[in-house]
């Protein structure tokens, strides 16, 4: 067994709601099931861009109540209004957290841990699930390890008041620590929510975090999901969605993949009902040796679904970017539309980009379309700046944010894309290329 492994077999014995919810069997199962399969190697299709070597001979603890740098996380916090639940080293911090203003009748938002300790069954149930696949060890071990999250539920017709923003913070006071999380959204009948989350880091860190999300939007439903991911430069974070749509649901989705040493996003979409609709877009930034890893996975299951997504890709130094989208279209999902851009920029001789679009169609009468590009900024364009009186850095510049910029346009103008603008321009400051 990898030293990985085994140090999560150990927190495993140290688990305080372990039972709880009846759920012991089931984590139990989970550990099992990732102990047997272990670590996924390069012969696995869904990790052959992402190695994991370095990683299986490492060993993490269980974070362990310390003392915070109260006014270095406040100034953290500045900046993300309420409604929000703040979870620091993987603990709600109930004090920084404040959801008063969306919990109303027919919104419910709890913790994971409270969740677990009011011990029914039901409503803890989707931590129930086993992964089959042998390489979703990750899944897995989060299944038997996580104890905490954010638990949202929507009756029908509950419309968004304000972003609901989830805060995950690493305090770096304990450098080799694991936190497993555990997320579920539960949106009935034409309700409709906006999710911010953000990965955030006190200081420096070589931690391991592994999210794993749930969302089940039902029929009319509306979920608009943004995630930005800012996690310390030595950190490793692996996180999973999956999101399963009923009939007309609609989920538009933001990732901005900004931070850690090496970062792996699965994004899974299951289009069950008739019109269902998913609009996703994404930015993965790789500098230093960071590596970044996404894999999408979209599945049109009912007729006259449609996706569309759009990634852009930025690397230099020795940074390592891959990008999977997948997408495929089942028999009888006739009238389907699917669009997959993906376009890359190399602005290092020694940074890597590995883009693969893949599309599978049983389907008669659909319409399907994907392009992937790795290339370098247009001279053309360069020149142009240039020849505007612009210094060479600053055509640099102005071109590579421009190029990632075009992700954004799936937030609606206003105070959370001027935001995110801001976020993204302020991290790509001197990614230029010689």
């Amino acid at each position: 067994m990898s030293a990985l492994l085994d140090s999560f077999a150990t927190a495993f014995d140290g688990l305080a709601q372990r039972e709880a919810a009846d759920l012991g069997a089931h984590r139990r199962k989970a550990l099992d099931a990732a102990l047997r399969d272990g670590m996924p190697g390069p012969r696995s299709e869904a990790w052959k861009y992402t190695s994991l070597r370095a990683l299986e001979r490492r060993a993490f603890a269980s974070p362990a109540p310390r003392e915070i740098d109260a006014d270095a996380l406040d100034a953290a916090l500045a900046d993300v209004p309420f409604p929000r639940m703040v979870f620091v080293d993987g603990r709600h911090d109930a004090a920084r957290s404040n959801v008063s203003a969306i919990v109303m009748p027919g919104i419910e938002v709890q913790p994971l841990s409270q969740v677990l300790r009011e011990g029914e069954p039901r409503d803890a149930n989707f931590l129930a699930r086993i992964f089959a696949g042998a390489d979703e060890v990750f899944a897995n071990l989060n299944a038997a390890l996580a104890e905490e999250g954010a638990v949202i539920r929507l009756d029908r017709e509950c419309g968004d008041v304000f972003p609901l923003h989830l805060v995950f913070v690493a305090s770096g006071r304990q450098p080799d620590a694991a936190v497993h999380m555990r997320h579920f959204i539960d949106m009935r009948m034409h309700s409709m929510l906006t999710v911010v989350e953000h990965h955030l880091a006190l200081g420096e860190h070589r931690g391991l975090s592994n999210h794993v999300f749930h969302m089940h939007v039902g029929e009319g439903a509306r979920l608009a999901h943004v995630r930005v991911q800012g996690e310390a430069a030595g950190a490793t974070l692996i996180a999973r969605s999956d999101a399963v749509l009923a009939r007309r649901a609609h989920y538009d989705r933001l990732d901005l993949e900004l931070g850690a040493a090496l970062s792996r996003h699965e994004l899974n979409v299951r289009l069950e009902g008739g019109l269902a609709r998913l609009a996703a877009s994404g930015v993965l930034f790789a500098d230093g040796k960071r590596h970044v890893d996404t894999r999408l996975g979209i599945d049109h299951i009912a007729r006259d679904t449609a996706c569309d997504l759009f990634w852009r890709g930025l690397a230099t130094d020795r940074g390592r970017a891959a990008f999977h989208g997948g997408i495929v279209i089942r028999e009888g999902a006739d009238g389907s539309n699917a669009n997959l851009s993906n376009k890359n920029l190399l602005l290092s001789s020694q940074a890597e980009i590995d883009t693969q679009p893949v599309l599978v169609i049983h389907a008669d009468e659909v319409q399907a379309a994907h392009g992937a590009t790795v290339g370098q900024l247009d001279p053309t364009a360069l020149f142009y700046l240039r020849t505007r009186g612009l210094p060479e850095t600053e055509a640099r510049a102005l071109l590579t944010t421009a190029f990632c910029r075009e992700a954004l346009n799936i937030v609606a103008a206003g105070p959370m894309r001027d935001a995110l603008t801001a976020m993204l321009d302020a991290r790509l400051a001197g990614a230029t290329g010689p």
